[in-house]
């Protein structure tokens, strides 16, 4: 223990590696952002679906292509994600380097676009990946696709060797953090590896080039203006950017305090009914075109005009259709097919009966 000890303040006080609190402070400052922003985008998705209904489906999207944006503008600029930015840390190519280059100088193109790569593609694919199984596991609880599809078959063995797919990838983001604070390696994160980077501590001459970079933007923006015309689109960009980084950097503290207020509670509250809003009844559709969804028999299914098999109910709007029905237009659209209403597969309520 003495031992960790003595590594950790060699660490935060020798050289001009970061310690592991600020590597892992950074880390997370990411991963907090986006579920905020996700429940933002929910809230306006359930005022009106109609109108913001699209930016919940396609969030993942959406979210990647402006942290595309947002990372390419910091990596060019600062040499450093925005999380890495925000932490005053930058990144070098790996190596034993005598001489730092500055943070204004920019990353080799093989680093940059191997960073880039690595800082959004890596969380949208792993997010996709965990849908996917979360969705597969409902699937296979619900029996969904027929016992006896070699499909079923696949994804059965896929869903039980996940588990120690994603086990082995935690563990080896775990080993290196220890062999950073050990001081056996020069990165705590695999990814950084795979990039072909590390991560240092801005210094004074970084600090003092990047005001020089800002106020020369400046003045160059005052006398010419051939440029500027030439560089239109890639100055819109950079300010789209600019605009969100700093958006974000104000934020950031609320965007955290929002990751926290709603992961602290307990999720099987958040799935039940009471946690749920409370619609309002559909009055509206006793004329329009949503009311001729309606089938005039109770007991037949919205969608498919047939008698109702497996009665389920969605919760954010109480209509009541088959379960495959439903659940394959849910998935698909992610809205109540008559009332427009945002709707998860975890609003679906199966039906029972007395008889059954």
């Amino acid at each position: 223990m003495a031992e960790l000890g003595a590594h950790l303040t060699a660490a935060s006080a020798g050289d001009d590696r970061p310690s592991i609190f600020e590597a892992v402070a950074q880390d997370s400052l990411m991963a907090a952002v986006k579920p905020a922003l996700q429940h933002l985008v929910k809230v306006l998705a359930e005022s009106n679906p109609g109108r913001y209904g699209f930016l919940w489906r396609w969030f993942d999207e959406i979210y990647v292509l402006l942290d595309l944006l947002l990372q390419q503008h910091y990596l060019a600029r600062f040499s450093g994600s925005f999380s890495e930015n925000f932490y005053s840390l930058k990144r070098i190519p790996m190596g034993d380097c005598k001489q730092q280059p500055l943070a204004t100088a920019g990353l080799p193109k093989r680093q940059h676009w191997k960073s880039l790569l690595l800082l959004v593609l890596v969380p949208y694919l792993k997010g996709k990946l965990e849908k996917m199984v979360s969705s597969l596991r409902e699937e296979d609880e619900y029996s969904i696709h027929p016992p006896s599809s070699s499909w079923k078959r696949f994804y059965r063995a896929f869903l039980a060797a996940y588990p120690f797919v994603n086990m082995t990838w935690e563990g080896w983001f775990l080993i290196q953090q220890l062999c950073y604070i050990l001081g056996k390696a020069q990165h705590h994160s695999p990814v950084l590896r795979l990039a072909g980077v590390r991560l240092v501590r801005l210094t004074a001459e970084d600090i003092q080039a990047l005001e020089e970079k800002v106020a020369g933007a400046t003045s160059s923006r005052t006398h010419s203006i051939k440029t500027q015309v030439q560089s239109a689109v890639r100055k819109v960009l950079g300010g789209i950017a600019f605009s969100l980084s700093t958006g974000l950097s104000v934020s950031v503290f609320f965007l955290q305090f929002l990751d926290w207020w709603y992961s602290s509670e307990n999720q099987e509250t958040i799935k039940s009914l009471t946690a749920l809003p409370t619609p309002p009844p559909p009055v509206h559709l006793d004329d329009g075109a949503s009311s001729a969804l309606l089938p005039k028999l109770k007991t037949m299914c919205p969608l498919c005009r047939k008698i109702r098999v497996n009665a389920t109910a969605l919760s954010t709007s109480g209509f009541v259709f088959c379960y495959r029905c439903v659940y394959n237009y849910v998935k698909a659209h992610q809205r109540c097919p008559v009332t427009g209403y945002a709707t998860e597969l975890q609003h679906l309520v199966k039906l029972y009966s007395p008889e059954s």
